[in-house]
């Protein structure tokens, strides 16, 4: 999975910080920050932030650029 910048399909911008487990189940979870408002640390399994989502068809988060490069402008 790549770090970066990614884009939910409500269009807010958000920043993956890295890979963890659940500490019970051993599940992969998704760290990711918002880059809006209060920039609120996240976690969701790595299926569900990667699964579609049914309105419109739409990835639920869909990459946009590495940390590295210049990031879109954020909402």
């Amino acid at each position: 999975m790549k770090r970066g910048i990614y884009q939910h399909y409500s269009g807010k911008h958000y920043q993956v910080i890295g890979l963890s487990r659940h500490s019970e189940t051993l599940e992969e979870m998704v760290v990711y920050q918002s880059l809006y408002d209060n920039y609120s640390l996240w976690v969701r399994p790595k299926s569900m932030f990667f699964s579609t989502v049914t309105h419109e068809g739409k990835e639920r988060f869909a990459f946009i650029c590495t940390s590295l490069e210049a990031p879109p402008t954020l909402r």
